[in-house]
């Protein structure tokens, strides 16, 4: 199918195609720029990817999501339109030495924009690994999510943690990132397959570029030149103690990095112990951080969270930046269908994603 969209588009067969999955985070929100914990997982849904290098400086990319190509150039710097996270990616690409060109490139993606799904991630992993297969590199997947997070950072101007990289550049359906983001060591942890960890779209669309995820960002930079280390995440309860000195707004954020750090450790041993129902309450507990720590959700993400509970979920949380997008919940398989239909009877504007 890429194959053909590719060919349509620009006349030739593509070099070099692949697949590159979105991610849903379990648990673990905002702590991977505050030294923490996360634990993601990689969903079906995610982004196909044709590409062949140029001969020229040219970045020419076709997305079924939009009707006309977007032409760019090596020298080009982000522009706040949906081909940024390509054009940076091969920018980056030859910043690296994996290509010496532009390239033309086709894009289809299954993932809803606005949920929270990484994307942009998947966009910017897919055309790096593409190149390392050109070029025959030997760049691991971890580099390649270095990399990754360095055309958010640096090309677009979103300052992301490392997790969304590197779960889609590592995870597979069924398995679960434990990352420390500090070291960016992991182990890969199989889900429990009796359980489905459900991903619903609220209906409420996000944008991180649109500033508030970068907020909540430099309030915790504040906490962090407070304390006078990167590592939230790993302040001890003294440390904890000492906070009252800060804003409450501040104080509040780093309650939060605190214990979402923990929940998620937490987290990772009750899967491994078949412990659903505590890794389910873990689920609630962090949403209700997210809810009244680090205020990133909505009254109807909130309410969402709760009937998916009320309803027969084992947990369920918020997923992704915040203000909007998709909540997560861990679901017995065999309830599955049911417990579907009776929550988005309740929610007009809310869809099953995966």
């Amino acid at each position: 199918m890429i194959e053909m969209i590719f060919e349509k588009a620009f006349g030739a067969t593509p070099q070099m195609c692949l697949f590159t999955p979105g991610r849903v985070n379990l648990i673990g929100e905002h702590t991977d720029y505050n030294g923490g914990r996360v634990l993601p997982t990689a969903i079906g849904l995610g982004l196909d990817i044709a590409l062949s290098p140029r001969d020229d400086d040219t970045i020419v990319i076709h997305s079924n999501k939009f009707d006309e190509l977007s032409t760019r150039s090596l020298s080009d710097t982000a522009q706040d339109i949906w081909s940024d996270y390509a054009a940076g990616a091969i920018i980056f690409a030859n910043k690296s030495g994996l290509m010496k060109s532009g390239a033309n490139i086709a894009i289809t993606t299954s993932l809803p924009f606005g949920a929270g799904l990484s994307s942009s991630a998947a966009v910017i992993v897919g055309i790096l690994k593409a190149a390392r297969e050109l070029s025959n590199s030997s760049l691991s997947d971890t580099e390649i999510a270095v990399l990754a997070r360095r055309v958010e950072n640096e090309f677009i101007g979103m300052p992301c943690g490392i997790m969304d990289q590197m779960a889609v550049a590592i995870a597979r359906p069924g398995q679960a990132l434990a990352l420390d983001t500090k070291s960016l060591s992991y182990d890969l942890v199989d889900l429990p397959e009796d359980y489905h960890m459900a991903v619903i779209h609220s209906g409420h669309f996000r944008q991180l570029s649109e500033g508030r995820y970068k907020i909540r960002k430099e309030e915790c930079d504040v906490a962090k030149a407070f304390f006078g280390h990167n590592d939230l995440c790993l302040l001890s309860d003294e440390d904890l103690a000492m906070s009252s000195g800060l804003p409450n707004a501040i104080q509040k954020r780093t309650r939060h990095c605190v214990s979402e750090h923990r929940r998620t450790v937490e987290a990772v041993n009750a899967i491994i112990a078949d412990d659903i129902d505590r890794f389910g309450q873990l689920m609630i507990e962090s949403h209700n951080s997210m809810r009244d720590d680090f205020e990133i959700t909505l009254p109807e993400i909130d309410l969402l969270v709760s009937d998916a509970v009320t309803l027969g979920a084992k947990g369920a949380r918020m997923t992704g930046g915040g203000f909007g997008g998709c909540i997560v919940a861990c679901v017995p398989t065999a309830d599955m269908q049911a417990w579907q239909e009776k929550l988005l009877s309740r929610h007009s504007k809310a869809f099953f994603v995966c």
